[in-house]
This record gives C-alpha cells, sequence and structure tokens, in this order.
C-alpha cells in the first residue's frame, strides 16, 4: 500500500499491512524505523517489508508537480474525471498485469495487482491516454449513472440556471430532462463528463460566420462552396422553413429523438434514429430523401451542406438530436443559461443562413456539371505534372498504359483511401514505436477515426504529425493494436529496407474526406464503389493490390504507372522508387 512521509505512522496504525510500498522521493528507512518506533509499532517492525516504485514524470520527463495541470484531486473531478478511471490509470504508471488488459475495475485491479510487475524505469504521465480511459469508464456506465455527474458539470458551465435539484437524479427535476438529452447526445464521445457541457454549449451555438468573405480561406467550408451545392440546398432549406414545412421537434414531445421508439429507452449509438414512425425524426429523414430528389444530390453533397447550414458546423452529431436539443432550450421549464451559453435559436438560423447566403459569390451558386468536375481534375492532373520533368511525364503515361495491361487484380477502386488530417496524436503507452493519432476523413458521423501508427522511429514527436494532410485507407476492419482501438491504416512510403519511412501527403488544397482516384479506372457508380471492410481482409484485396503501389522517381505514389489524384493534382512524398503502404 502507499504512504507518505509523516502520515506513515497513522496509516500503519490503522491498517496493520505488511507490505510498504515509498514512492520516490521517499524518507529513508532511518526515519521510517523511528516513525514506527513512535507510533509504538516496534515489535511489529520485523513484519514489514518495504518496496520502492518509481517517479511519475510530466510530459517533459520532469518530476510531477502541479506546474503540469491539475494541483488537486478536486482538480480532476471539476475536469470531468471518474474516481474509478483515476485508481485505473494511476494503477497504469509503473505496473501492468503481463496482458493487453487496460481497462480495470477496482475489484479486477486488486484481483491482477502483483508487486513483482512494478516496473523499475519512471512512468510518463499521460493525459490524453487518462481521457482515453476515463472515456473507457464513461462508456462502461449506464445513461442513468451519468446523467448526475453531467447535471453537475451543465450548472458548473452555466448551460444550465442554479435552479432545480443539484443532483439532476429527479426526472421531473428542472434541467433533468435537457441534462438526458445532452448526455445522450454526447455519450458516445464523452472522454470526461465536461464533454457533455462543452458539446451542449458548441450544439447551442452557431458557428456559421456573418458572410462568406469571413470564412477561412482554405477552410474545408469553402471548398465545399465552391462546389456550388451549397447556396442551392441552403436556399432550398430558407424557402421550406419560411413556407412553415421543414420538419421540426414536436414541442409536446422533445425528447423522441433521443428515445427508443418501443423501449422509451435513451439512445447512446450516434447511427441510432430515436422516436417512432410518426415522431420528428422520421419526418425529417423522408424530408432529406424528398431534398435529394429535388436537388439531384446524394451523400456529402447533399449532407455536408445542410449540416453547416443548420448547426454552423461541417462536422458533429445527429442533425435531428442536435435541433432537438437546439428546441428544449427554448423551452423555459428547461431551465437552460441561453443568455450564458450564447444559444441561437432554430428561427434565428434561418435569419443567418438566409443572410450568408447572399454574400456567396455569383461564380459558386450554381452545382459544377460532372463533365466540369473532371475538366477540373484533369487540368490539377496536367497542372501537378508540368511541374515535373518532361521525361517523367512522359514516364508517367507509358507505364501507365504498360502496367495496366499486364494487372489482373483486384481494382484500385475497391479499396477507399481519402485525404484526411490528422487532429490530435500521442505516444502509445505501452508500444515503443506506436503513435496513436485522431484523423478527420470526412466520415458522415462526423466523428474522427482513432487509428495507431508504427511511426515512432521515423518522427521524433507527435507534434510532427498534428495538423498534417495525409491518405489514410479507411475501409479496414476496427482491430487492437496493443490494446489501442485502431480504424484505419496510414499511407506511408518506405525504402527497401524499411530504415526510412515518410508520409504520403495529398496537395495543401485537397479536401478532407475527399477519395483518393487514379486516372484509367473508373471511381464512379457502382462499379467503381469501394469493397466493404469485411470483404477488403477476407479477399487480402490490399495484400494483392501492394505489391504495385510505389513512388515514381520523382516521389509521386502510382498504381501501375499511375499516380494517385485529388481535385487539387497528384500527391507525393519525399522518397523516389519506394513501397507505398
Amino acid at each position: 500500500m502507499p504512504c507518505m512521509r509523516l502520515g506513515l505512522g497513522n496509516w500503519l496504525l490503522s491498517t496493520f499491512w505488511p507490505n510498504v510500498a515509498l514512492c520516490r522521493p521517499h524518507p529513508p528507512p532511518l526515519l521510517v524505523s523511528r516513525l514506527l518506533s513512535l507510533a509504538d509499532l516496534w515489535k511489529f517492525a520485523h513484519v514489514y517489508r518495504y518496496a520502492h516504485c518509481s517517479l511519475i514524470l510530466g510530459p517533459d520527463k520532469i518530476k510531477l508537480s502541479k506546474r503540469h495541470g491539475a494541483t488537486s484531486c478536486g482538480q480532476f473531478k471539476e475536469d470531468g474525471f471518474l474516481p474509478d478511471a483515476m485508481i485505473n490509470y494511476l494503477s497504469l504508471l509503473g505496473w501492468n498485469d503481463g496482458t493487453d488488459t487496460e481497462i480495470f475495475t477496482r475489484e479486477e485491479l486488486i484481483d491482477a495487482f502483483d508487486i513483482n510487475r512494478v516496473v523499475k524505469s519512471p512512468s510518463i504521465f499521460d493525459m490524453a491516454k487518462l481521457r482515453w480511459i476515463n472515456g473507457q469508464h464513461l462508456k462502461m456506465m449506464s445513461i442513468e449513472e451519468v446523467v448526475p455527474l453531467v447535471h453537475w458539470q451543465l450548472k458548473k458551465e452555466n448551460v444550465l440556471t442554479q435552479n432545480g435539484e443539484e443532483g439532476g437524479d429527479d426526472g421531473n427535476a428542472p434541467g433533468t430532462k435537457f441534462t438526458i438529452a445532452a448526455t445522450t447526445l454526447a455519450k458516445q464521445m464523452m472522454e470526461t463528463t465536461k464533454c457533455a457541457a462543452t458539446n451542449a454549449q458548441e450544439v447551442l451555438r452557431y458557428g456559421l460566420p456573418p458572410s462568406y468573405a469571413d470564412l477561412a480561406p482554405e477552410g474545408e467550408e469553402v471548398n465545399m462552396i465552391h462546389n456550388g451545392h451549397f447556396y442551392a440546398i441552403g436556399s432550398a432549406l430558407v424557402r421550406v422553413f419560411e413556407a412553415g414545412e421543414m420538419p421540426l421537434p414536436d414541442p409536446a414531445r422533445p425528447s423522441d429523438a433521443f428515445l427508443d421508439g418501443k423501449s422509451g429507452e435513451p439512445i447512446v449509438e450516434d447511427n441510432q434514429t430515436g422516436g417512432n414512425d410518426y415522431s420528428f425524426p422520421a419526418a425529417y429523414k423522408a424530408f432529406m430523401k424528398s431534398l435529394a430528389k429535388q436537388q439531384k444530390v446524394k451523400g456529402k453533397q447533399l449532407f455536408h451542406p445542410v449540416r453547416l447550414a443548420i448547426t454552423g458546423a461541417m462536422s458533429g452529431q445527429d442533425v435531428t438530436k442536435q435541433l432537438a436539443l437546439i428546441s428544449m432550450a427554448a423551452d423555459p421549464s428547461m431551465d437552460v443559461d441561453n443568455a450564458s451559453v450564447g444559444t441561437v435559436s432554430i428561427d434565428e438560423r434561418f435569419i443567418r443562413l438566409k443572410s450568408f447566403l447572399e454574400t456567396i459569390p455569383e461564380e459558386f451558386r450554381a452545382p459544377k456539371a460532372k463533365e466540369d468536375e473532371k475538366k477540373d481534375s484533369a487540368a490539377a492532373f496536367k497542372s501537378s505534372l508540368s511541374s515535373l520533368p518532361s521525361s517523367q511525364q512522359q514516364q508517367t503515361f507509358s507505364d501507365d498504359k504498360n502496367q495496366q495491361f499486364s494487372y489482373d487484380g483486384p481494382p484500385i477502386s475497391a479499396l477507399d483511401i481519402r485525404v484526411g488530417i490528422i487532429r490530435r496524436a500521442w505516444n502509445h503507452e505501452e508500444a515503443d514505436k506506436l503513435y496513436c493519432e485522431e484523423i478527420d476523413v470526412g466520415d458522415e458521423s462526423g466523428e474522427p477515426r482513432m487509428i495507431a501508427s508504427g511511426l515512432r522511429p521515423f518522427y521524433d514527436s507527435s507534434s510532427d504529425l498534428q495538423g498534417r494532410k495525409v491518405l489514410v485507407l479507411c475501409n479496414l476492419k476496427a482491430r487492437k493494436l496493443v490494446g489501442f482501438p485502431s480504424h484505419g491504416m496510414v499511407l506511408c512510403a518506405s525504402d527497401s529496407d524499411h530504415t526510412t519511412v515518410k508520409l504520403i501527403s495529398p496537395p495543401p488544397d485537397a479536401v478532407v474526406g475527399e477519395r483518393v482516384t487514379v486516372p484509367g479506372y473508373q471511381f464512379e457508380g457502382e462499379e467503381g464503389k469501394p469493397e466493404k471492410e469485411n470483404r477488403v481482409g477476407k479477399k487480402k484485396i490490399f495484400e494483392k493490390i501492394a505489391p504495385y503501389l510505389k513512388t515514381s522517381e520523382y516521389g509521386v505514389p502510382m498504381f501501375c504507372g499511375a499516380p494517385f489524384m485529388t481535385s487539387a493534382g497528384v500527391c507525393t512524398t519525399p522518397l523516389s522508387d519506394a513501397q507505398v503502404s
């Protein structure tokens, strides 16, 4: 059992535990003996065994102190961490049970602990890993268990007023229905209970700026608007709303979007639709089908513009649930402090949307024809090639034709390779060669992918990865890499002996979520659809294609001599004549 300094005598007196583990810096053995004497326990001294645990260091490899973040256990509570998760994480600093298991209950820790598994080397306190473990503990809890904790956070963050029951246990108390909705909305992405409060704030606010000119020039929003669909879809939404034909949450049944239509229980999966066949979510789904048919668009060309128009963000949770939460906030009985949060009502959102649409330049108000998109892609291809030596340009086309004729494996379109951006990266706690990454690949759910990559031997710091655009193979089944759930693979180029590995980079202007194509191959329609995740693994599709993935003399990744393309041009890497994997 751990004990510290002058509290040692009292602790021994109260527990009579025969094993004493001292964390460095620790009192010297002589002081320990004196403390035992002072506690009048000298006659028991011979039965005690002493061990020393290694230091805990901060990310800077310096002894952990209050300068590294939270200064007390109370601070961790305020930040939304669970006691069981804290105990779980602290137990793994300098100890493991010899397996890949990382999530333990208190009882499981007691059963698994063996002092012989304590390691000598110092441990590093990794806040990202603590947040991940806390998130896993939250996932194991029921909605009913989490709601009181989220209720406390909502009050602390001034999302709710200070009225009503303190703990949020009473289902009829002011704010509790809102708390259940906010908890349900954030349950799957929560790493701390505070995440539910900050997520609710983001949902209630509206991120669409006053005008097109206020958007970041290189942002995803601008790239989407340039495709022309946003103006048409946004205008259609405004017309329908002003005509009173837009499906909206029923004020008499505001919780429908968060409850299972049959059981009435809260739903926590973002891809689950709440309510029954006659409730708001079902009406919204039918409306979206009608809008898709009217605008002649589908997939991300429909969902992304609608999401930006209604929520003011390019990604996020299910739109029906967000609309339901905004609707609940407008009800005074929910006790939401809208002034403090900066809530933007549904009515106000459409007023702002209409004003924003008027500022979009004329050239971006009509969707591009497919022929124009192909021309743009071809122009980007030629522009990218023009920067290469003429010999490389000729080699690209000649190799393309020759290798395509000799290849008889699965089509390259079977792979779902997309442009992604690494939002966050950190060291894997247990594996020296792995970085853990949070990568936005434009999934319709709005959630980033968690991916582990063996890049630590080749990139000195995780900060070298953060913010970089990369290529991600997305249709791989999720699997655990040394306990970390990894869903996808970052594509890199490596030399023959694998001593040098470099990321493959899309052009700076490439759109996140855009699918990478290869000239000469069909990527549209049924024929061009990527294979499902289970078939890619079962049929070993990537393994069959991989030998034909190489970089050119000038660092352009190729399949059978044809380059990896985006709408902004060809992809590149510093390594020439290298294998892509």
